[in-house]
């Protein structure tokens, strides 16, 4: 009961890139990079064991950008064909490679990193990949020329890649989403089909899927936008019973000190939910009783046994002595929550 995860990514040690730095450059190559990668995500899943987090996850240690880490393993892209366009609805401009013909998976993308994180730590898996429609909101396309028929292609290369993740022994995978909460109207129209087609198949190997839909990464373009919202964010009103209908398992929210509405997780019903209870978009650690007091309020709507505290995002841009700390008040906080519903 209320057993806590992570949204994403964690701090790289300094040693394998540069701290506090989105999509930063790594400081080795070839074998000394795996080497180093491995290095770090047995020291995150030691951290996480000894915050006391129950689903680990290898902290996206392997992977510069959420997205881009998989699209490295696909043809049909180049990535010296660089094209700038708005992402997240022009929120901020990018670079970015682009589609030049039909999209395949040259064969297993992230099966060796998740096999090493199975092999070293006993406690429920969860590995994270870019959802259809985020994928397809961070790339240009010159193949395709729609984005719905561009998202049902890498939907299909997203389910044979965790398909076989799930057959590694991976307990949870979860789909990065953060377009939803932009792109509503697509969402009902074709975004949570590509959702379920990339998750079909997982529950019959004891695998659940998740999506993550969050307001994105602690960054100014993210505060920016967050600033225009108004003083209820109400994007989930929209897109939680679409969710609600779908066949995904598990829906990963933002709440810690956010503007969004508790009482939408009501809208939820009959999925699992896990409630960010960690903002990663301040340098303030989160009190235990901080983090209880979130749990409780969404206790209102999500029965015990369907929540698991969680942070809102990933924590790739904070200190490392700061993401642990804030882990630590994850664990803190629940464990209270937990004494008091046993007490009960």
């Amino acid at each position: 009961m209320l057993q806590t995860t992570i949204a994403g990514s964690l701090p790289k040690p300094a040693w394998l890139a540069e701290p506090e730095t989105l999509w930063a450059a790594w400081r080795f190559a070839g074998e000394e990079l795996w080497r180093a990668q491995c290095d770090a995500a047995l020291v995150v899943l030691k951290e996480q064991e000894d915050a006391g987090i129950d689903i680990v996850s290898d902290g996206e240690v392997f992977r510069q950008h959420f997205v881009h880490g998989v699209l490295h393993g696909i043809d049909g892209i180049d990535f010296e064909r660089k094209t700038t366009i708005g992402i997240r609805a022009d929120r901020y401009k990018a670079e970015v490679p682009t589609v030049t013909g039909p999209v395949r998976r040259l064969g297993p993308i992230h099966g060796a990193e998740a096999a090493f994180s199975r092999a070293h730590t006993d406690r429920k898996l969860k590995f994270t990949l870019p959802g259809p429609m985020t994928i397809v909101d961070t790339i240009a396309d010159a193949h395709y020329g729609d984005r719905p028929s561009l998202a049902m292609a890498f939907a299909d290369i997203l389910n044979q890649e965790a398909l076989e993740l799930a057959a590694l022994g991976v307990d949870v995978i979860q789909f990065d989403e953060p377009a939803f909460n932009v792109y509503l109207d697509q969402v009902a129209g074709w975004g949570i089909e590509a959702l379920e087609r990339a998750a079909d198949g997982l529950g019959a190997l004891g695998c659940k899927s998740a999506v993550h839909i969050c307001y994105g990464y602690g960054i100014q373009a993210n505060l920016d936008w967050k600033a225009t919202l108004g003083d209820e964010w109400a994007q989930y009103r929209e897109t939680f019973p679409v969710l609600a209908r779908s066949a995904i398992d598990q829906v990963s929210l933002e709440c810690a000190n956010s503007k969004v509405p508790i009482e939408l997780l009501g809208l939820l019903a009959g999925k699992d939910v896990l409630v960010g209870a960690i903002d990663v978009a301040t340098d303030q650690v989160e009190t235990p009783e901080q983090v209880a007091d979130t749990i409780r309020a969404a206790l209102a709507y999500v029965p015990a046994e369907r929540l698991y505290p969680c942070t809102n995002c990933g924590m790739v841009p904070l200190q490392r002595d700061l993401a642990e700390a804030k882990l630590q008040a994850l664990t803190a906080g629940t464990a209270i929550v937990r004494a008091e519903l046993a007490a009960d």
